[in-house]
């Protein structure tokens, strides 16, 4: 079963909570497809009466902001060997090169790698612990958090949200264009199968009324 699938399946108050907690732990530092989530939700709510796009962009917000002020407080209370640790049980993602990458990233761009990390699915995993692990002052942290979260929950759930309503119109639209192309279709196949049947009778009427020469 699908993501969108299974969230179609549960009330909105649920859809609501899983956002907001799938991308909490995904911005804490477990690797999960927050993304994801929140893009299936964003198009279910566009043809789900039941789902509002402004409350579900404000939870997949709220998810995004508090789960990076956990990661950022582990990060820091933990240091480099919580690092070490992540790498041990999850080294597909906190391999030595991903986070010898992101710690690059972040001392290069500091409250900007926080903010746009948010809208790259490693730096999004990493956003919150390194920031913690790096000392990076927690005032500039959050305000990095804070309007990364909103731009890129808010946004992702609007685009996805518009996106589904005019994709929704467009397919009912097509239907009937659909619809008609088929009925022009095939009445232009009928008329061409008759066509060439009267032709060939025709043909072979003709052949029949021909004499037959005298044989020698």
């Amino acid at each position: 079963m699908h993501v969108q699938e299974w969230l179609d399946t549960v009330p909105a108050a649920a859809v609501y909570a899983v956002v907001a907690l799938v991308i909490g732990l995904e911005s804490l530092g477990v690797p999960l497809p927050g993304e994801i989530v929140l893009v299936s939700a964003a198009l279910l709510s566009s043809q789900h009466s039941g789902i509002n796009p402004v409350v579900l962009g404000a939870c997949a917000t709220l998810g995004a902001v508090i789960g990076d002020s956990i990661g950022y407080a582990i990060g820091r209370k933990g240091g480099r060997p919580l690092l070490a640790w992540l790498g041990r049980k999850f080294p597909r993602h906190f391999s030595e090169g991903h986070v010898a990458t992101a710690e690059r990233s972040f001392e290069k761009w500091g409250m900007w790698a926080v903010f746009f990390g948010r809208f790259i699915a490693l730096l999004r995993i990493f956003a919150g612990p390194l920031a913690g692990v790096l000392h990076m002052p927690y005032w500039k942290f959050l305000i990095a958090n804070v309007l990364g979260g909103i731009c890129w929950a808010g946004g992702t759930t609007a685009v996805i949200y518009y996106v589904g309503v005019v994709a929704e119109d467009w397919l009912k639209r097509f239907s009937y264009v659909g619809l008609a192309a088929a009925v022009l279709v095939g009445v232009a196949s009928m008329l061409l199968v008759r066509r060439k049947a009267k032709k060939a009778a025709a043909e072979r009427e003709a052949a029949e009324s021909e004499p037959v020469p005298a044989a020698d």
